[in-house]
Parts: C-alpha cells; structure tokens; sequence
C-alpha cells in the first residue's frame, strides 16, 4: 500500500511555492502591525521559516531576546486560504503576548493570547481540524512494553531512555515499572 507520506503516493501535497511564500510573509507583517496597534507596543518584524513538518500548521519559538515564527510549507499549500486567516494570525498572536509579558512565561493560549485574537476578530481556536491527506505526516514507532496490570506502546524516545539506564517509567494505573513485553 503506498501511503500519503510516500514520496511516490499520486496525491502528495507539494509545499507552498516562493510566490504564495510570498504572501505569508506579507500577511505575517500585517498582522504584526495590527498586534502591535491591539497592544500598544511596537513590535518588531519577526523571521518566518517555512520548515516546520508533521501535523503541526504553525509554530511560534522564542530563546532569550530571539523570536521566530515557523509554518508547515505542506499544510499551507493544502489548505492555504485557511492557513493565511487562521494561522498566520494565530502565531502573530503568541508573538505579540511574547512581547507585551516582557518575555515572561504564559500560558500558551491563555487569557492574554485569546484576547488578542478576540481583538483580532476571530476566535480564540486552539487546534485545526483539516483534512491533511496527500501532507508528509512522519509516524512515530511504537515499541510494546507491559506493566502488571496492561499493555503499553512505548515512543522510541522513551524507549532510548530506558534501554540506556537514563529512564524508569511506571503505569499511571498500577504504578508497576514498565519493561519490554517479550
């Protein structure tokens, strides 16, 4: 069976081309230069990156005094009208808080985020619920371990952890330590 996230699948999504690129950036200015009018700080233009992958539409990342904004080039091109009302604005929104807290640390869609996006006329949604066939979406291996009371599907992350003697995980029902399942 080829799967969407096959190269050689017939309807992969190909990400956005460097014209609808474009567009997000111009969108992303916009809607920083109405963020900043909403909280009355000027507010800098901020790096978009257009690679960010999996499930995830967009991105907003801050380390110290740099802040970025990262989109999912696929999910935008399979959905990109809603991508430039929706998404873009909602990350420009996580800026703008990032900004008017003074970089303290907030809820991610906490009171402050809603009301900036209330203040953008549109409501304060966490996630999208968008069809993403055709979208590279990566599956994470699942690994089978066992507790006393059930079976559990570890993440390879996890996984490396208790392999290497760095992780003990127990069940949250039984409270037994997990192991491999033999």
């Amino acid at each position: 069976m080829i799967r969407p996230d096959n190269p050689d699948h017939p309807q992969r999504v190909r990400p956005i081309d460097p014209q609808q690129r474009a567009q997000v950036l111009v969108a992303t200015e916009a809607w920083i230069e109405r963020a900043a009018e909403l909280v009355a700080l000027p507010l800098k233009p901020v790096p978009v990156l257009f690679d960010l992958g999996g499930a995830t539409a967009g991105m907003f990342r801050a380390r110290g005094e740099e802040c970025w904004i990262r989109f999912n080039p696929w999910i935008f091109a399979r959905h990109f009208e809603d991508s430039l009302q929706f998404t873009v604005p909602h990350e420009v929104a996580h800026y703008a808080v990032y900004c008017q807290r003074h970089r303290r640390r907030v809820r991610p869609h906490g009171p402050e985020w809603q009301r900036v996006m209330r203040g953008f006329g549109l409501p304060p949604e966490v996630t999208f619920k968008l069809d993403l066939d055709g979208v590279p979406v990566r599956r994470q291996r699942r690994h089978a371990y066992r507790c006393a009371c059930r079976e559990h599907a570890v993440t390879t992350v996890r996984h490396r952890r208790m392999c290497e003697g760095r992780a003990r995980y127990l069940c949250r029902y039984c409270n037994a330590p997990l192991l491999p399942a033999a």
